[in-house]
């Protein structure tokens, strides 16, 4: 044990300490600190207490100075870190939501992830994260884009007026599609 260092346990805190290690249900994490804390107090070296819970020597320091800095409550109560990410700036997000809601500047229906990280000069997972936590869907739009195709009108013409005004041949009577709808729904041969 390192020197000056004396752990005292009350013996409210054994009794806490002890029901921690036999419960069955406690995390592992508090089993092998509260281990910590009693070899402490039995008076066992660092290197036996090491060799006893499985874990490294600035590990079982660790875990000492918080029990007497806390007690048991330390032991069960994890210190919150700061996320490995850091949060992406107000203004990047908002220039994001913006440019999302303007057409892309690419040849494309809307924004995609890869694109729009591109131009904002984030990573696409930051993009869809933003897109989700914002609400947006950009693949989802309702309204109709009209092509930049010179021909485009004609074309449309061409195939709204197949269906408004089907040619003579392409009408099927109704015994067919009656025959149709009465086919077994058995599967055929080779999806077996």
């Amino acid at each position: 044990m390192r020197k000056g260092i004396t752990i005292e346990v009350t013996p409210a805190d054994r009794t806490r300490l002890q029901s921690i290690i036999r419960d069955r249900n406690s995390p592992q994490k508090h089993v092998w600190r509260a281990r910590i804390v009693l070899l402490s107090a039995e008076g066992a070296g660092t290197m036996a207490i090491m060799r006893a819970v499985g874990k490294g020597k600035t590990v079982v320091w660790r875990w000492q100075e918080r029990f007497m800095q806390e007690g048991v409550a330390g032991l069960t109560r994890d210190k919150t870190r700061p996320s490995r990410i850091p949060a992406l700036p107000a203004a990047t997000v908002d220039r994001v939501v913006a440019l999302t809601n303007q057409a892309p500047p690419h040849a494309a229906t809307h924004w995609n992830a890869p694109a729009m990280a591109k131009a904002v000069g984030i990573s696409p997972s930051s993009v869809r994260r933003i897109w989700a936590g914002q609400g947006l869907q950009p693949h989802r739009v309702r309204t109709f884009k009209i092509s930049n195709d010179a021909k485009f009108a004609d074309k449309l013409k061409d195939v709204v007026g197949r269906y408004v005004d089907p040619p003579a041949h392409a009408v099927a009577s109704a015994s067919t599609r009656n025959r149709r709808s009465r086919r077994s729904t058995a599967p055929s041969p080779g999806c077996r």
